[in-house]
């Protein structure tokens, strides 16, 4: 495999893509021009630096994931605690010498975001995180984001893999744990009341 760096852009041409089998290396700077030039593409930036380009997923995985952004969206509506977000949202980890990463499905308390400007990548770690594992994800670098996740101060993860039927906790300060196959799963925790419901994953 190619490794690759794209050097800082001294024009005002658009800064375009041509992905092969290539490692592309980009600066957080790089990344936001990347991403203003390239709309159309789902872009992610690991902490190494490493540029993720992230096809469309299926209908079937598509579906799932509505269901879960709905369940979320369903409930905080009904107890306006905090914002729900999709997974066109990015979140800015750089001062925590992280990347740039859009999970599933992701929250965050009313207080936490007093005063931030979330009009482009969100500056602040997420409550709660989904990552939903599709047909042709692998789960090892899904098991690295969520450790991501937990190693920038997220207090609660769920990776649902609907293929081995199982969701991976990750909860800050804990081991990750695997369950089977739940009907659901109780975030009480940290979104009081809240059961999500996983009956349809499976």
């Amino acid at each position: 495999m190619t490794v690759a760096t794209i050097a800082t852009p001294v024009n005002v041409q658009p800064l375009l893509l041509n992905v092969g089998d290539t490692t592309l290396t980009v600066t957080p700077e790089q990344f936001d021009i990347l991403c203003i030039n390239n709309p159309d593409l789902r872009l992610e930036l690991t902490p190494k630096g490493e540029l993720i380009v992230m096809a469309p997923v299926g209908g079937e995985s598509g579906e799932k994931n509505a269901d879960l952004v709905i369940d979320v969206g369903i409930w905080n509506r009904q107890t306006n605690l905090g914002r729900t977000f999709d997974s066109s949202t990015g979140y800015d980890f750089t001062r925590f010498d992280g990347g740039k990463l859009s999970p599933d499905v992701s929250w965050i308390e009313n207080s936490r975001l007093t005063g931030v400007n979330i009009v482009g990548f969100i500056p602040i770690v997420p409550d709660f995180v989904i990552e939903l594992r599709s047909a042709t994800d692998n789960l090892k670098p899904l098991q690295e984001k969520m450790k991501e996740y937990q190693r920038v101060g997220v207090k609660l993860g769920l990776l649902i893999n609907p293929k081995n039927k199982q969701v991976e906790v990750y909860r800050l300060g804990h081991e990750p744990e695997i369950l089977e196959a739940p009907e659901g799963f109780d975030c009480t925790d940290v979104m009081p009341g809240f059961m999500l419901n996983l009956k349809k994953i499976w």
